[in-house]
């Protein structure tokens, strides 16, 4: 029977997705059909209630969301496989591929299957993600659709597509990125007398109250900074320093380099 969602291609984005729709209660475990070509090492998702196969024809007839998550250089391939199952009338593709235009996809199954492009973050897993979600001009059902989908795990913003490869560095990457920070403040924190179980702790907690005193206030964080510096003290001197050393421009210069990457990571035949 239809209306669950096939998730193909169910590396670390796809297993996060099926994770956290299933502790957001949106979905049960039976309701999502997780392929990948090497099913057995879905083994531990399969015991836990999830259709586990490597057939992605199957997946899709038995589904009404259809959810890519392959690498980009198998995109092609995929949608080759599946698109004598697409029906239009029943199915919304959504795409969490890098790089590869919804043009693109539809020349790959049909002109008639809407297509929504998602960029989340691993995050999602604990309902924590953001996810990008873009669509072409008169998909507003589907847009609505995936949107209501991923905001059972975590926050949404639709953008015009042409922002989806600067939303890959940015919130995708971005990742990464905030968490090579935290690993470095744990270093900072062993190296000034803390164990690493204490520093990393420390360091965590205080990223994440750090990152939700600018989401749930909605202020700059230049604010926030300027609440916890104080003329000669120790808060403006470690900025300064990490200023000095490159700390913004490295970052800015990361996300523009993930950037520049994304876009060349799909190219279609």
């Amino acid at each position: 029977m239809k209306g669950g969602i096939a998730i193909l291609g169910a590396g670390n984005i796809g297993r996060a997705i099926a994770e956290g729709l299933v502790a957001a209660g949106s979905h049960a475990p039976a309701d999502i059909h997780l392929t990948r070509r090497r099913a057995d090492r879905l083994a531990d998702l399969a015991a836990r209630g999830f259709r586990v196969s490597s057939d992605n024809q199957a997946a899709v007839a038995l589904s009404s969301t259809v959810l890519i998550a392959v690498q980009p250089q198998h995109l092609d391939e995929i949608l080759l496989e599946i698109a004598p199952g697409l029906d239009a009338d029943q199915h919304l593709l959504i795409s969490v591929v890098s790089g590869a235009e919804i043009a693109a996809i539809r020349r790959g199954v049909g002109p008639d299957v809407t297509v929504v492009r998602a960029m989340p973050n691993t995050a999602i897993a604990l309902r924590e993600s953001m996810t990008c979600l873009a669509a072409e001009p008169g998909d507003t059902h589907a847009l609505d659709q995936a949107a209501k989908l991923f905001r059972a795990v975590g926050a949404t913003l639709v953008v015009d597509e042409e922002h989806m490869i600067p939303a890959t560095a940015l919130c995708a990457c971005g990742v990464a990125f905030f968490l090579r920070a935290v690993r470095a403040a744990c270093q900072g924190g062993i190296e000034i007398g803390f164990h690493p179980e204490e520093a990393l702790q420390m360091a965590a907690q205080t990223a994440l109250g750090a990152a939700a005193l600018v989401r749930d206030q909605g202020r700059h964080p230049e604010r926030e900074i300027d609440s916890v510096t104080t003329p000669r003290g120790c808060t403006i001197a470690g900025l300064n320093e990490m200023e000095h050393r490159g700390f913004s421009s490295a970052f800015i210069k990361g996300i523009t380099t993930s950037a520049v990457k994304a876009e060349s990571l799909y190219a279609s035949d």
